[in-house]
């Protein structure tokens, strides 16, 4: 029995496959936690959504940015982006049954030593509080009449957490901090602007992992998001987004050994 984390996906399904051969993935015994971004940007959302859910308790999965986004397209909230590649996933017959099942999944997922969330938390966030945070989000997205609670999910402000943010600023908060944020000041300050390398951080800023403050520090958090961070592993953080929808790879790691397994992105 082993326990595999995987990068964004991002509807990258062959290589996905791939992948799970090559790692002799057997659901039986083994279990695959994903970082987020099941869908849009690659060819084959559709069948990435339809293979994790079939895969039930085998394949654990957080909500990223792109999976929200999907989430908000089908509810009229967003609309589509021209680079989008949500279309097949919205004209399924099993659309519906698809939608409702990516409801239910977790923002935040934490077992033993180790935590996962697609982008990452504030420094002042522990383990335990961040559990609680997402927790209001995924409540609040479980709920028939979640349009109404996301109708203000998109936008940058407030940029930093206070514990008394009540209504969409606490939401949007929670929500761009597990799925937007790379980089954000000592204070817990986000900056959503930035998309770059650790070498071109502006001024006043840092990854939000390399904090030395950050309440999280002592749980081994793995993630994805970043693509141009890369494959980046350290004793508590394991970063796995490794730009397979851009032409990267697709990166897994076997927690038990910290061996790791990457394929070159063929779609």
């Amino acid at each position: 029995m082993a326990t595999y984390a995987v990068g964004d996906l991002q509807g990258c399904f062959n290589t996905f496959q791939k992948l799970l051969d090559f790692i002799q993935f057997d659901p039986a015994q083994d279990k695959l936690w994903l970082v987020g971004d099941i869908v849009n940007r690659g060819p084959d959302s559709l069948s990435s959504l339809r293979t994790i859910k079939q895969a039930g308790d085998a394949m654990i999965m957080v909500l990223g940015n792109h999976d929200l986004h999907l989430l908000m397209v089908a509810a009229g909230i967003a609309k589509v982006h021209r680079s989008d590649t949500l279309q097949p996933i919205l004209d399924a017959p099993d659309r519906d049954e698809l939608l409702h099942w990516l409801r239910q999944q977790k923002l935040f997922h934490s077992a033993g030593p180790y935590a996962m969330v697609h982008a990452g938390l504030l420094p002042s966030w522990s383990i335990s509080q961040a559990g609680q945070l997402a927790h209001e989000v995924e409540n609040a997205l479980r709920q028939d009449n979640y349009p109404e609670s996301f109708a203000h999910m998109y936008g940058n402000d407030p940029h930093y957490w206070r514990d008394d943010w009540t209504g969409y600023q606490r939401l949007r908060v929670i929500v761009n901090a597990m799925t937007r944020m790379r980089i954000c000041t000592p204070e817990g300050v986000m900056n959503f602007a930035f998309k770059g390398d650790p070498q071109s951080i502006p001024t006043g800023y840092l990854p939000w992992f390399s904090l030395p403050q950050r309440a999280s520090q002592e749980t081994t958090l793995i993630c994805g998001h970043w693509s141009a961070l890369g494959l980046y592993v350290t004793d508590n953080l394991i970063a796995l987004d490794s730009g397979c929808v851009w032409g990267g790879q697709l990166s897994a790691i076997r927690l038990e050994d910290r061996q790791i397994f990457q394929l070159p992105c063929k779609g």
